[in-house]
C-alpha cells in the first residue's frame, strides 16, 4: 500500500512538472512574435531596402548607421527588460513560524491586526490596507513593503510591481522599470525611422510599374514592413505616452488605479517629489547614464521617499512642508483619506496582472465607502519640499553604493 501510494505520488508531480514546464513554453509566445517580426525587419530594411533598393551610396550608408544605432539600443533595451531578474521581498519581511502560528490561530482580525503590527513595527513600511491595517500576503507568509504587490503570474511578491508584460514574460517592476521606459522610446524611434525613410520608396511603388522579379520581392518586403513600422509606431506612441506620464507623477500602473493607502489614508500623490525628482527616482542621478540600458534607478525598492501633507503641521509652519526621507516609517501623508479606486481594465497594448490586494480589500468597502477627499492646500510643489526630498534622497542612495 505504501509503494503504490509513493508510486501515485511521483507520477502526480511528474504530471505537474510536464504541465507546468508547457505553461512556461505558452507564455514565451508572444516574446517570439516579437523577436520574429523584429529579425524580419531587419531582413527587409538592410537586405531588401538598403542593398537591393536604394541607389545612392551616401544615402545607403545613412540609412544603414541609422538603422544599426538604434536596432543595437533597441535591442539591448529589449534583452534588459525580459531577463532582469525581478526584486523579491528581502528575508526580513517573512514572519517566522511561530508568528505565522499565531497569526493562524488569532480567532478575529483584531488579533490577526495586532500579530502584524507587532511584527511590522521595526520594519519600514507605511502602506496599509484601506482599513490601515498592515498588508500582509497570505500566499507568501510576509510583510509587503511598501508598493510591492503579488504577481499571480510570478506567483511570488515583486517590489514597486507595475504590471506582468506578456510581451517580455516578465514583471515590469522596480529593478527593470527604466529598461522597460527605454524598451518602449526606442522600439518608437525605430518605427518611426524605419517609416519616415522607407516612405519615399513606399510611394514609389505605386507610381513605377516594375517587372523586374527581384524588384517585385523588394516591393512586397518594403510595402509591408512600411505598414508594420507605422502600425506599431501608433500602438506604441500611446503606450509610452502613458508611462512618462507614469514617471513624471512618480505612480505604477496599479497605483494609477488604486491610489496607495498610508496610515491617514489613501494618496495618489504621495510619492511625488515634483517631475525631476520622480525622474531621478528611475533614471537615476547621472545624465550619461539616463538614457543607456544600465540600472541606475534610485533606492533599494523596499523603501521611498514620500510627500508630507500634514494640514495642521502646514498652517503652523505658515504653508511649508516637509518630506520624508527613504525609510521613514512613519510619515503622516495626507491629513485625511481619499476614495480608493477599483482597478480598471488595462490598454490593449500590455497585459496587467492586478495584485491580490484586491482579495484583502474585498471586505473593507463599507469602511472604505465612510473615506471622503479634503481640500487641498497646493503645498506639494513647494521648494521647501522639493529641497528636503532631493537632500534625505541623494544621502540614502549614497549609503545604500557604499553598502
Amino acid at each position: 500500500m505504501m509503494s503504490s501510494s509513493l508510486d501515485k505520488n511521483k507520477r502526480s508531480r511528474g504530471i505537474r512538472g510536464r504541465c507546468l514546464w508547457c505553461v512556461n513554453c505558452v507564455k514565451w509566445i508572444p516574446v517570439l512574435f516579437i523577436v520574429t517580426i523584429v529579425v524580419w525587419s531587419y531582413y527587409a530594411y538592410v537586405i531588401q531596402l538598403c542593398f537591393l533598393t536604394v541607389p545612392n551610396a551616401v544615402e545607403r550608408v545613412f540609412y544603414l548607421l541609422g538603422y544599426h544605432a538604434l536596432f543595437i539600443i533597441f535591442m539591448w533595451a529589449y534583452w534588459q527588460t525580459i531577463f532582469t531578474e525581478i526584486g523579491r521581498v528581502p528575508n526580513q519581511f517573512r514572519l517566522p513560524p511561530s508568528e505565522v502560528e499565531k497569526l493562524a490561530e488569532a480567532d478575529t482580525e483584531d488579533a490577526q491586526r495586532q500579530v502584524l503590527e507587532r511584527f511590522a513595527q521595526n520594519l519600514p513600511v507605511t502602506n496599509r490596507t484601506v482599513t490601515g491595517a498592515v498588508r500582509y500576503c497570505h500566499k507568501c507568509q510576509h510583510i509587503k513593503p511598501d508598493r510591492a504587490h503579488h504577481c499571480s503570474v510570478c506567483g511570488e511578491c515583486v517590489l514597486k510591481m507595475d504590471h506582468h508584460c506578456p510581451w517580455v514574460n516578465n514583471c515590469v517592476a522596480f529593478t527593470n522599470y527604466k529598461f522597460f521606459i527605454l524598451f518602449l522610446g526606442y522600439a518608437l524611434l525605430y518605427c518611426i525611422f524605419i517609416a519616415l525613410t522607407s516612405l519615399k520608396y513606399f510611394i514609389s511603388f505605386w507610381r513605377v510599374s516594375i517587372l523586374n522579379e527581384l524588384k517585385e520581392m523588394s516591393r512586397f518586403h518594403i510595402l509591408f514592413l512600411f505598414f508594420v513600422s507605422v502600425m506599431f509606431a501608433i500602438s506604441l506612441v500611446s503606450l509610452f505616452g502613458y508611462h512618462c506620464y507614469l514617471v513624471l507623477h512618480n505612480r505604477s500602473t496599479l497605483e494609477a488605479f488604486r491610489a496607495p493607502v498610508f496610515q491617514a489614508g489613501p494618496d495618489k500623490d504621495g510619492y511625488s517629489l515634483g517631475k525631476y525628482n520622480n525622474f531621478q527616482e528611475v533614471f537615476g542621478d547621472n545624465p550619461k547614464t539616463w538614457f543607456l540600458p544600465l540600472f541606475t534607478s534610485l533606492g533599494d525598492g523596499v523603501s521611498y521617499p514620500q510627500r508630507l501633507l500634514d494640514e495642521d503641521r502646514d498652517l503652523l509652519l505658515g504653508g511649508a512642508s516637509t518630506a520624508a526621507g527613504w525609510g521613514a516609517p512613519t510619515a503622516a501623508v495626507v491629513s485625511a483619506p481619499a476614495s480608493a479606486r477599483a482597478a480598471a481594465t488595462s490598454s490593449s497594448s500590455v497585459a496587467v496582472t492586478i495584485d491580490d490586494d484586491e482579495e484583502d480589500d474585498e471586505d473593507d468597502g463599507e469602511e472604505e465607502e465612510r473615506l471622503r477627499r479634503p481640500p487641498r492646500n497646493g503645498m506639494a510643489g513647494s521648494a521647501a519640499a522639493s529641497a528636503v526630498a532631493r537632500s534625505s534622497w541623494r544621502d540614502h542612495h549614497s549609503q545604500v553604493q557604499l553598502s
